[in-house]
């Protein structure tokens, strides 16, 4: 009897650790609502965003990407939550980038002069997608490779006589 009350609570302890843990990285993670208001983008390419991606300005997070669609142009429609204490001018950028060479990607915003901001639904509309840093890299290593050899089969120029 009294191994199955030493038992049970080490599971119990067990059991609040759990949650505490899993409380704890709910909020560090800043999975909990904010309240904001929402913003979108069309983009191209959105390579290495998914829902919960941060969105930064000046390096700061200021939103999370809360849902993203594809439309009949084969665009993606960017869904963003943006703390209400910030506010965007309607004239600014969003670009796919990435925290260093082997970093996560986010949304950065670049802010623009305008002295106008984007209401709640408005729409962010100078963008740029992701870049296809591999297709880029086959591209840069091919051109250097054939550039190096003389692979020229035609004939050679004539060399003018004096």
């Amino acid at each position: 009897m009294h191994n199955d009350t030493v038992e049970s609570l080490i599971g119990a302890v067990v059991i609040a650790v759990a949650v505490l843990f899993v409380v704890f990285a709910y909020r560090a993670t800043g999975a909990t609502n904010m309240s904001g208001y929402e913003l979108t983008a069309k983009m191209p390419r959105v390579d290495g965003i998914a829902v919960g991606t941060d969105i930064r300005l000046s390096g700061i997070k200021v939103g999370t990407v809360s849902a993203m669609t594809l439309d009949a142009n084969y665009l993606v429609t960017v869904h963003m939550d943006i703390h209400s204490d910030v506010k965007v001018p309607d004239d600014s950028s969003l670009v796919v980038t990435s925290s260093g060479l082997l970093g996560s990607s986010y949304l950065s915003i670049s802010p623009g002069g305008s002295d106008k901001m984007l209401p709640p639904g408005g729409v962010i509309r100078n963008t740029q997608g992701s870049i296809d840093m591999m297709g880029l890299l086959s591209r840069f290593v091919g051109s250097s490779t054939s550039s190096g050899t003389n692979n020229n089969t035609g004939p050679t120029p004539a060399t003018p006589k004096p």
